[in-house]
């Protein structure tokens, strides 16, 4: 008898060789919306389509379904921006996302699609913007250190940095995971691509000597006590341009971080602080006690003076009329002083002192961890724990005496 042809079980998927003569498989899965639909994967041989159809199906009896959505990475963004970022972060992180994404992510990839996304593509990417110049946006000749085009006589002849860099692929690692999370797609294939870690920039700091001159010389200055905090406890500008007296307890002599000034969106708010190590209660030394006392009767004379144009805010170091001091005010304030002194420090680099000064004595890296807020103290060690040249100059002398 002619022996019956066999068919395939229900669900086994089928083949089919096209017109172009790659081949063609097609199966019912369970989507991420709920929905069995009939999904198809292609290849140059039958081999490889069956393989696929093999894969898919697996996936499928282990319960993991498949995605089907058709969005693009750009529209993804724009979702994962307002339902994922923006109720859940800081409005500062969600101006920092917001910006690499409108800048970054939707010109170079926004339209691709979100399933089809792939790692080379993000990695090709990530390549190509890392040499190129961001105002004429050619290649970047490394040897005269100038963009590769010579029609750009206005080119502003500049590089995206290793941070911003890092910045973009960390952006839409975080966005793609979420999709991921949602199983909008299988994987993410931000986190097959790495990126080269930035050098972080190591401040200078001062020595005992000049953090003493320097707060000799601004003695007199309405922010004095601003200055003697930023020196003796680390505090970070916006944390002291945001400390309320609340959180000031000058009889105890402790000082507890719970807010912090930034300007977002164009106007300045009180934010919680960067990190939840952050927030922490710091104890006052007699110095700082004394400072936040005269500060305190400065601070009552200018009330009186402004009237009924002061603002109440609570801040410790707000405007002469009570509103929040401008950040970049500070920094200008700080300008005259290291000019005067012969500094080239930047104000942040107060803190940078203050953090260095306290690894010289022997204070316990964990102890200047929780006083400087960092999250983790490989941190303290990496950006601030480094030796002078006096101290390395001294080690090597040691070891002269121990070798002669």
């Amino acid at each position: 008898m002619p022996s019956q042809r066999k068919r395939n079980p229900n669900g086994a998927g089928t083949i089919t060789k096209r017109k172009d003569g790659r081949y063609h498989g097609r199966a019912y899965v369970i989507t991420a919306s709920g929905i069995r639909k009939r999904k198809s994967v292609y290849g140059e041989t039958w081999d490889e389509v069956h393989r696929k159809l093999i894969d898919l199906q697996s996936q499928d009896q282990k319960g993991v379904p498949l995605p089907d959505t058709d969005s693009t990475l750009g529209d993804y963004l724009a979702y994962w921006l307002a339902e994922e970022v923006a109720p859940n972060r800081r409005p500062k992180t969600y101006q920092g996302y917001e910006s690499v994404v409108r800048v970054h992510l939707v010109p170079g990839l926004g339209g691709r699609k979100l399933r089809d996304l792939r790692a080379q593509e993000v990695r090709v990417w990530l390549n190509r913007v890392r040499e190129e110049c961001q105002c004429c946006k050619h290649g970047w000749d490394k040897e005269r250190q100038k963009p590769q085009c010579c029609a750009a006589r206005r080119c502003c002849e500049r590089k995206l940095s290793a941070r911003m860099v890092q910045s973009m692929h960390a952006v839409l690692r975080n966005a793609l995971e979420h999709a991921v999370r949602e199983e909008l797609i299988m994987r993410n294939v931000a986190k097959l691509v790495k990126t080269p870690a930035p050098s972080y920039r190591t401040g200078k700091g001062l020595s005992p000597a000049q953090a003493k001159l320097v707060l000799k010389e601004l003695r007199d200055h309405r922010l004095h006590a601003l200055y003697v905090l930023a020196l003796l406890l680390g505090m970070r500008r916006g944390e002291l341009l945001g400390l309320r007296w609340s959180a000031v307890d000058l009889e105890r002599g402790t000082l507890t971080v719970l807010t912090n000034l930034q300007r977002v969106g164009g106007e300045l708010r009180l934010v919680l602080p960067k990190t939840r190590s952050s927030e922490r209660t710091i104890p006052l030394p007699p110095l700082a006690v004394s400072a936040l006392r005269a500060h305190q009767e400065r601070q009552a004379q200018e009330r009186a003076a402004a009237g009924m144009a002061w603002q109440e805010n609570g801040l410790v170091f707000p405007s002469r009329i009570g509103t929040p001091y401008e950040p970049d005010n500070l920094r200008r304030s700080w300008d005259p002083v290291r000019k005067r002194l012969g500094l080239d420090l930047r104000f942040h680099d107060l803190r940078h002192t203050c953090i260095t000064l306290l690894l010289d004595l022997g204070v316990p890296v964990h102890v200047v961890q929780q006083i400087a807020g960092h999250s983790d103290h490989g941190v303290t060690m990496q950006v601030y724990a480094h030796a002078s040249l006096d101290e390395q100059r001294k080690a090597l002398g040691r070891l002269e005496d121990r070798l002669a």
